[in-house]
């Protein structure tokens, strides 16, 4: 639906984050978004139980998150198909079905024992999960006036990492809560046949909470067909976007920044683990260093929600955000033990403000190609497997510190230059883009 003309964005002070649609519409989109959360950041504390259920060294385990990642790349262009026939509403209730289908199979492999099968089944939930973004967050920033755009997004950030904090403690508690005494039982355990027993124990403990999550995925696609969320659809124009309408500069350099953030958001909450336990920090502490960083994030959208944008602009907090970061990262590369684990923790708060920025920053004046910017920048979610896997690859090249500080300074170096560049509307592309001829 249009906004009517007397409810369209007025100057700051007399606008609030929600404009024509009210608080309602937002707080049912903010529950999407804990689901989001609560699904998304299982994969750090499971890479961890894949890696003990199913005897796994380090490249092996990070396929996982890898496959995951990979979903958006494969997923995201097809949604949009989706979307356009199904509107944003019917599409996020859609979204929800094949993310419990997804669940299911990911619990069947587990019992079943087979990795293969579980990583399919995971991709099957990034594929939900890539339908899922490249509606809601579009529907997010069209729920009221556009300056407003980052406060809404981090509103809805808070709730995805509460979901994310929770996720963690939920799957240790259900599933996790003997896997350190697996991991040492197995290390002393030489009969074949009892190691064989045990990993089919410590696997068996997932499939109950993946088939109680499917089962909560469905309900929610089904309370969500029944729930009272307005279907919004983009600005329209007279002529329809052709396929490469959302191909402009700001989009395709977005989409990069984009794809550095999410590896550095990711290397922070769900590669954590593996970074402690490489500083000697044992099993049963380090499955909680994933919900560590996401209270951290938490603590960032808490800063941010009241810096922007009453003191500092959604572009400018960006900035900060990437210095702070930056900082944090150094910190980590100059200290050992839980120190150094704090640092990456920290990265966390940092984070927490650069997508409610960046998102909203690369979809400016994309129109009626607002769905196709949306999922340029899904695509873009994929950096959250390789970033962790360049991670894994240079460990053994220059030592597991380094190999992590490293990709996150230059991430957050050209994310800022991405944010400085573009940070004004009127701001052309660079010059050696600034023309882009169609194919």
């Amino acid at each position: 639906m249009s906004v009517p003309r007397s409810n369209r964005a007025t100057p700051y002070r007399l606008t609030c984050p929600t404009g024509p649609y009210g608080w309602r519409a937002l707080g049912l989109t903010a529950a999407l978004f804990f689901i989001i959360g609560f699904v998304t950041w299982l994969n750090g504390p499971l890479i961890s139980f894949v890696q003990v259920g199913f005897a796994l060294d380090d490249a092996s385990a990070f396929l996982l998150p890898l496959v995951f990642y990979i979903s958006y790349v494969l997923f995201a262009l097809p949604c949009t198909r989706i979307l356009a026939r199904t509107g944003l509403r019917r599409g996020l209730s859609c979204a929800l079905l094949i993310m419990a289908a997804g669940m299911a199979a990911t619990g069947q492999a587990m019992h079943a024992g087979s990795y293969h099968a579980a990583l399919a089944g995971f991709l099957v939930l990034g594929g939900g999960l890539a339908l899922l973004q490249v509606a809601i967050t579009p529907y997010v920033s069209l729920l009221g006036p556009p300056e407003r755009g980052a406060q809404r997004i981090a509103m809805m950030g808070l709730c995805n990492k509460l979901g994310g904090v929770v996720a963690p403690v939920v799957l240790a508690m259900l599933a996790m809560r003997h896997t350190a005494a697996l991991s040492a039982r197995l290390a002393t355990e030489s009969n074949p046949a009892t190691r064989a027993l045990l990993r089919q124990q410590g696997l068996d403990a997932i499939h109950a909470p993946a088939l109680g999550m499917a089962s909560l995925l469905a309900a929610t696609s089904l309370w969500l067909r029944l729930s009272p969320l307005p279907d919004i659809t983009p600005a329209t124009t007279r002529h329809r976007a052709g396929p490469w309408a959302a191909c402009t500069p700001r989009a395709l350099l977005g989409a990069c920044a984009m794809f550095l953030y999410v590896g550095v958001e990711v290397l922070a909450g769900d590669a954590i683990g593996t970074y402690a336990r490489d500083l000697g920090i044992s099993l049963n502490q380090t499955r909680f260093f994933t919900s560590l960083t996401l209270l951290c994030m938490l603590g960032g959208y808490l800063a941010g929600l009241l810096l922007c944008p009453r003191v500092l602009t959604q572009e400018k907090l960006l900035l900060l955000s990437c210095g702070m970061g930056a900082g944090a990262g150094l910190l980590a590369l100059g200290t050992q033990g839980y120190a150094s684990v704090l640092c990456i923790s920290l990265l966390g708060f940092a984070n927490a403000m650069i997508f409610p920025a960046l998102f909203p920053l690369a979809l400016r004046g994309a129109g009626q190609a607002t769905v196709g910017v949306s999922a340029l920048l899904v695509m873009a979610y994929c950096g959250g497997g390789i970033l962790p896997q360049c991670f894994i690859w240079l460990k053994p090249i220059m030592g597991f510190q380094p190999a992590f500080v490293l990709p996150v300074l230059l991430s957050y170096a050209l994310i800022a230059a991405y944010a400085a560049w573009f940070g004004r509307a009127e701001r052309p592309a660079p010059p050696f883009l600034q023309q882009v001829p169609p194919p």
